[in-house]
């Protein structure tokens, strides 16, 4: 999770977290008892029939859950990923949207082989391990080298050139939890610029710690920055605890030596799809109300909170709205190769970003499963007071109101950069980072409840902009 920057392309989302999953509607009492209102001295408003409707249903939660059993694993260019084009066309149909079709994305092709890991001296012990995206191959009978562990990007980076010829490096840096994500942005460098500084070294492999807050065996996979280096070094991230176990190793002071096996292979581009469906406006329809989730997902588990949840929260909250008539039309994609190159955020910018005056709010569900804490607002200060009257609305739903910075998502940061406004609906990431990435992410732990409060944070805010009478100004642009 990390700060978008606004005139980029990120590689990176703020994600949620995952709590067990309760299949019962949840009330506006028990969404209010749950979480903080904005103050003390503040009154909660009664809920509109809008959030009263959304809290009473759990279909956020069976989207999401449909999406991660129906059809599992689809990193981009897997077989798994035109079957998740093809489950929401038809979920979008299904609940009733207009205007549903696809848009064609090209999407690079990166294949998950065989993954092996051990220490091989001074004693024997088996690692739990995956290959980074885009990381190399080893040769068939692996790398066998001592390792050098560092603690930090910096102090990997600050190495003698060839200082660690022949050696796999080891980047051991511990990711805190945090509420807020904050925790994956101050680490998640390490696994992105890691295995090219490694390279830098000499190194004939690079091994990290998982990006990961569970003291488990479950390594986390995800991208690093070798997509477009030629010759790229096997990159990997061990679990948690066979990170620990291999610091307690090094730390006995003798050599230590480790055998890495990677079998992962580039293929050609392949096609894929973001797919489109609306709430069409009335009066002002040709103007945008975005929402946002990514439809793939890496292919260690299910994708079921990352981002399956997403698409469960922009989904509910697209029908929901449809359900009455609104001046704007609020539009939601399913955004294609979100976890390995962003290339259904480039593909959807290219074709849609000279219109990027017409959208009115850009919102994106890449956060997990948990209940959303705060909202914050990025646009034009003087649109301010209309923002807060949308977090009013929300407070039945026990969510308030800050002015801290905000954090745009990924497949949205083209529009943001553009001027396009965005209210984020912040949701707890306490746990999130224990299942992000890794086998373990299936719909067991999603929460049913918590995704109908996002879905009801969603649906009321845009319904509320898609009727207002102004709109929301545009947002500041970085560097301007």
């Amino acid at each position: 999770m990390t700060k978008p920057h606004r005139a980029g392309w990120l590689l990176l989302t703020a994600c949620g977290n995952a709590t067990p999953v309760t299949t019962a509607p949840v009330s506006v009492a028990s969404a209010t008892a749950t979480t903080t209102t904005a103050s003390a001295s503040s009154s909660v408003s009664p809920p509109s029939a809008l959030i009263a409707a959304a809290l009473q249903s759990t279909r956020a939660h069976d989207i999401a859950a449909s999406l991660a059993d129906d059809v599992g694993p689809r990193l981009a260019g897997s077989p798994g990923d035109p079957l998740a084009v093809a489950w929401a066309e038809r979920t979008m149909r299904e609940l009733g949207l207009a205007n549903v079709h696809t848009e064609p994305v090209t999407v690079p092709v990166w294949k998950r082989g065989v993954e092996t890991a051990e220490i091989v001296d001074p004693v024997r012990m088996s690692l739990a391990v995956t290959a980074l995206g885009w990381s190399g191959a080893t040769p068939k009978e692996g790398v066998t080298g001592e390792v050098v562990e560092v603690e930090s990007l910096a102090a990997l980076e600050a190495m003698p050139k060839d200082s660690a010829k022949g050696k796999i490096v080891f980047a051991n840096v511990v990711m805190p939890r945090s509420d807020d994500g904050h925790g994956y942005g101050q680490t998640v460098g390490v696994r992105l610029q890691g295995p090219r500084a490694a390279m830098n070294v000499g190194a004939a492999a690079f091994v990290v710690r998982s990006l990961g807050t569970a003291a488990d065996r479950f390594p986390h996979a995800g991208a690093s920055l070798l997509k477009d280096v030629p010759n790229p070094i096997p990159a990997a991230a061990i679990s948690t605890v066979d990170a620990d176990l291999l610091h307690h190793t090094i730390a006995r002071g003798k050599p230590v030596k480790m055998k890495l096996v990677l079998g992962p292979e580039r293929g050609k581009d392949a096609p894929s799809a973001n797919v489109v469906g609306e709430a069409p406006g009335t009066t002002k329809k040709d103007q945008v109300v975005l929402l946002g989730a990514h439809l793939d997902s890496w292919d260690l588990g299910r994708g079921a909170i990352d981002d399956g949840a997403g698409c469960g929260i922009v989904l509910e909250a697209t029908r929901l709205v449809a359900t009455h008539a609104h001046a704007r039309t609020v539009r939601v994609v399913l955004f294609a190769a979100e976890e390995n190159s962003v290339a259904g955020a480039k593909a959807y910018f290219t074709a849609h970003g000279a219109d990027a005056a017409r959208y009115v709010l850009a919102m994106e569900a890449d956060s997990g499963t948990d209940r959303a804490r705060f909202v914050r607002f990025s646009g034009d200060s003087a649109h301010a007071s209309a923002f807060g009257e949308i977090a009013r609305a929300l407070s039945p739903l026990g969510i308030t109101r800050s002015d801290g910075d905000t954090h745009g998502g990924t497949d949205i940061s083209p529009f943001l950069g553009a001027g396009v406004p965005t209210i984020e609906v912040r949701q707890d990431a306490s746990r999130y980072f224990d299942i992000h990435h890794t086998a373990n992410d299936t719909s067991d732990k999603l929460d049913a409840q918590a995704l109908a409060q996002v879905a009801g944070a969603f649906a009321e805010i845009a319904s509320r902009v898609a009727d207002l009478e102004s709109d929301l100004g545009r947002a500041p642009i970085k560097g301007e």
